[in-house]
């Protein structure tokens, strides 16, 4: 899947390996006693592979420094699991997993909109942090895992918003918060076809 790659390592990437091609081949050419050669190689190979390569290193320089990385899977994902996916998972549930598991740019922290929507925090410091997902079967039904570092916000205040939680990653959506301790929390998001 694409969006498992870092564009930003591509283009620094690319772009360096393109530089690196446009310099040598000018600094070759300024060696080569051949003035047609010499004319072929600036414009053909140094020229191009500068003018195209420079930029784009820039611009992975630029995607690295707003990269925000996937978010990791804390358990591996039994096939039993994949099948209640497949099955159950409403449109949210598999729209969180893709945007969580994936490179963001331009982003703090995962699902930043959503938890400010929802009151977890109003300003970025305030924020819970994800730490982590994974995918399990509970109450018979396919949950989505989210385990979240929450250092300004108490348990009580994630309590108070779990109507609001389900409203907003419903419908069909059944939430459960468990506090873990040292401040960290646990939002399963579980589907309820059933309601």
């Amino acid at each position: 899947m694409f969006t498992r790659f870092s564009l930003a390592t591509i283009g620094i990437v690319a772009g360096g390996i393109l530089t690196i091609i446009g310099i040598l081949a000018y600094c070759a050419s300024i060696f080569s006693t051949n003035l047609a050669g010499f004319f072929a190689s600036v414009v053909g190979i140094s020229l191009g592979s500068f003018f195209y390569g420079f930029p784009l290193f820039l611009g992975g320089l630029a995607f690295k420094i707003t990269e925000l990385k996937p978010a990791p899977y804390l358990k591996e994902t039994t096939p039993e699991v994949e099948e209640l996916r497949k099955n159950e998972a409403t449109n949210i549930q598999k729209q969180v997993r893709s945007d969580v598991t994936r490179y963001r740019y331009g982003q703090d922290s995962h699902l930043d909109f959503a938890l400010a929507k929802i009151g977890l925090g109003t300003k970025e410091e305030e924020l819970p942090i994800l730490t982590g997902l994974y995918e399990e079967k509970r109450h018979g039904h396919y949950a989505l895992v989210l385990e979240f570092d929450s250092p300004l916000l108490n348990f009580e205040k994630w309590e108070e918003r779990h109507s609001k939680i389900e409203s907003f990653f419903g419908p069909d959506i059944k939430a459960e918060l468990e506090d873990l301790g040292e401040e960290r929390r646990r939002m399963a998001l579980i589907s309820n076809p059933a309601a």
